[in-house]
């Protein structure tokens, strides 16, 4: 007994020396003891949302100014991109009550900085034209002037689907996503190749030697890793190491058409179909399926043939807006639906919808997040909310930002339903 209390008020020592040492943000993380995330008090967010069975829902913060994509930082904060502000700020728990404890910039002067992703210690954001990495070399927990570099620039960032999102594959290369100017390309030219694709750098910005396109005439497209993507806002990789991406399809087809294309499996040097075909299949879509043509956009000399096309994975609704998503531990995703502005009659709804995976494969899509209309005639631009970007820390708690009103919602695993 003597012995197990020495050993224990030493590791207690230890554990607090280096609580001392640690340098902000990084806060040390100590394995003494396992516990749930802390649920904290209902609230008004947990008596106006919904969430599935098994989970609860609470405010995380407010008064951000237009949240997008966020990420789990090394320190055990949140990371958010608060858009329509150029900066990035960090949301900590210090006390472990469930709610930040503030909002505190730790980037700022990042034009319309929308993606986030850590790697390596450093933290990578993807703005309108531009990819920088943010590295914080004295350890404040501000990323200064000189301690921000820009990866890629010149980004072409004309006309509509400004956000860029960039993710670090398995590969250790940089991915970015450029969405599409246009909404339908009649009467549009995109002008850049970067257009409506997913693009692949080095780490450092230059062009891998494996692209499909490292030897293209044009030097803008050898970048090009995927193509015919109207507007893939977020992606995730896999642990086997696949691409799935969220795909925005045009508008004007009326309600129903095109399907949103929910789940793209991203693959070097495919063509997607858009603006020339759409996959037409609603739900998992079946191996050997086609996609269907667009009338209204003419083909030309570089697709010839909706066969040239790869089918999304999963479709869902037209309208339904998917923008962020992230990957539960079970394998199930869940996707922010920011839901219809325009919808012809039937508008869609603002939610974060769950896809089952079943060996490997999405299988189905039910709501895991809703409430954010005041009714189901409401169309989501004029909501109450919109949800835009899904993480999921690594204890597995969920964090939703809401575009629309400033918030962040925190949802917990309470049980297995």
């Amino acid at each position: 007994m003597k012995r197990s209390l020495t050993v224990l008020l030493v590791a207690l020592g230890l554990a607090l020396a280096a609580i001392t040492l640690a340098q902000p943000p990084y806060r040390l993380h100590l394995p003494i003891v396992a516990r749930s995330p802390v649920v904290p008090p209902a609230d008004a967010i947990s008596a106006r949302l919904e969430v599935a069975e098994g989970y609860a829902v609470r405010l995380y913060a407010s008064g951000l100014n237009r949240p997008r994509l966020m990420a789990s930082g090394p320190d055990g904060a949140l990371y958010v991109a608060e858009r329509s502000a150029n900066r990035v700020v960090r949301l900590a728990d210090a006390n472990v009550d469930g709610r930040a404890d503030g909002i505190t910039p730790v980037a700022t002067n990042l034009p319309g900085v929308h993606g986030l992703e850590w790697y390596n210690g450093d933290l990578y954001a993807a703005g309108n034209a531009t990819v920088w990495r943010l590295r914080d070399s004295n350890s404040n927990g501000v990323f200064e002037s000189g301690e921000i570099t820009v990866i890629v620039d010149g980004l072409p960032n004309d006309g509509g689907h400004s956000t860029r999102t960039a993710r670090i594959g398995p590969d250790g290369m940089l991915y970015v996503s450029v969405g599409s100017k246009c909404n339908i390309t009649v009467g549009c030219s995109e002008g850049d190749p970067r257009r409506a694709a997913i693009l692949r750098y080095t780490i450092t910005g230059g062009i891998p030697v494996d692209n499909p396109f490292a030897s293209d005439p044009d030097p803008r497209r050898r970048a090009v890793w995927a193509e015919g993507l109207r507007n893939s806002v977020d992606f995730i990789f896999l642990p086997d190491g696949r691409l799935w991406a969220t795909h925005n399809g045009s508008d004007g087809l009326g309600n129903d058409l095109p399907p949103e294309e929910v789940l793209i499996e991203v693959e070097r040097g495919k063509h997607y179909g858009w603006p020339y075909c759409y996959t037409a299949e609603l739900g998992p879509v079946p191996a050997g399926a086609q996609e269907v043509r667009d009338t209204r956009v003419p083909l030309d000399a570089t697709f010839s043939s909706c066969a040239q096309a790869t089918p999304a994975l999963f479709t869902d609704l037209a309208h339904y807006a998917p923008l962020g998503l992230d990957r539960l531990a079970n394998g199930d995703v869940l996707i922010a639906y920011h839901g219809s502005w325009n919808a012809d009659e039937t508008p869609r709804d603002c939610r974060v919808q769950r896809i089952r995976v079943t060996n490997g494969m999405p299988v189905a899509g039910d709501a895991f997040l809703t409430g954010f209309r005041d009714n189901p005639q409401q169309e989501c631009g004029g909501a109450w909310g919109r949800p835009a970007g899904v993480t999921i820390a690594p204890n597995g708690v969920i964090f939703v930002s809401d575009d629309w009103n400033g918030n962040i919602y925190r949802i917990v695993p309470v049980g297995t339903p």
